[in-house]
């Protein structure tokens, strides 16, 4: 959760609320000790009429303890929404801790099991190859988890370093599938590029790689079909380039679509409202990555069933004559 300003921090409003009420009681005390005996003195000297200046200071009284009581309330109501937001984070961390540290624990668990059959028995070569092969996509994974939490942090922070060059984001990410095929290889990957435009903009290659495997990884997680599948189009809308991933998922309920993007939230899929394994944070981490490349990143849905689709906004680098 992002820290809190100066000016809405619960014990600042908490003081000023406390604050508030001391003063309308003290105010209350003054005006009626001290301004009606000035009033009386004023009304018998000059022989007016005691019922104007009465009813006149009785409704400012009013008005102002209206506006303290006003300002009384509103703290409490901001307090209590910020004791709810804390709440939700907590339960939201709580269930990230338990999904991440089973997201840590089972690759661990794997490799120990490996090394412990090692030790344990005379293996052929051809069967340690192949159980090698199991333990470094555990570590891969272990080490994906560890990088996506180090990569969090130093986005947050805004002290992540690394260059920004300028690239066909057509051909990079035709070369991020190829070097991935073997990631993707259940399912159905297109590149759309009806213009057959080359689009140039400046990203950092290794954190757009990170975004590209997120989104492709998600549509892949959310998704009941035999094969899923998975549209890539590119086109151009002023001085943006509109990346639109659009799969054959579960879809998105429309009370969801800003959600998923929050750190720790993890969807369900349809019908049994139970969390799919993850650790809460690869939209997240996506929409961080949008954000460094001024960009920006929406999610829709035609409704259950019936598809998702992510799109990404990224700014175009112009040429001389100003087009992309």
């Amino acid at each position: 959760m992002k820290q809190a300003r100066w000016f809405i921090h619960p014990i600042l409003i908490f003081t000023l609320s406390t604050i508030a009420l001391a003063g309308s009681l003290f105010l209350y005390i003054y005006w009626y000790v001290n301004v009606s005996k000035s009033l009386q003195s004023i009304i018998s000297r000059y022989q007016l009429d005691p019922n104007q200046f009465f009813e006149a200071r009785t409704w400012v009284v009013i008005l102002v303890l209206s506006l303290l009581v006003s300002l009384i309330l509103i703290g409490i109501l901001i307090i209590f929404n910020y004791n709810l937001k804390s709440v939700q984070l907590y339960r939201l961390q709580h269930t990230f801790i338990n999904n991440f540290t089973h997201e840590l624990k089972t690759p661990v668990t794997s490799i120990k099991i490996f090394l412990e059959t090692f030790a344990r028995h005379d293996i052929p070569r051809g069967e340690q190859l192949k159980y090698i092969g199991f333990m470094l996509q555990d570590v891969e994974r272990l080490s994906n988890n560890i990088n996506s939490i180090l990569n969090i942090a130093r986005m947050e922070s805004k002290v992540y370093e690394g260059e920004y060059t300028p690239v066909d984001i057509v051909e990079m990410t035709r070369e991020f599938l190829a070097a991935n095929a073997h990631v993707f290889s259940e399912s159905e990957i297109k590149i759309e590029n009806a213009s057959g435009k080359t689009y140039v903009t400046e990203i950092n290659i290794p954190l757009f790689e990170i975004l590209l495997m997120n989104i492709l990884t998600n549509a892949i997680k959310y998704n009941n079909s035999d094969r899923p599948r998975i549209d890539i189009s590119f086109s151009a809308e002023e001085k943006n380039l509109l990346v639109r991933f659009r799969d054959n998922g579960i879809g998105i309920e429309k009370n969801e679509r800003k959600k998923i993007f929050r750190k720790f939230y993890q969807g369900a899929r349809r019908g049994d409202h139970v969390p799919v394994g993850g650790s809460g944070i690869g939209l997240y981490v996506v929409q961080q990555i949008a954000r460094l490349h001024r960009g920006k990143i929406t999610a829709d849905s035609a409704g259950p069933d019936r598809g998702s689709v992510f799109n990404l906004s990224l700014p175009l680098k112009q040429n001389r004559k100003g087009q992309p």
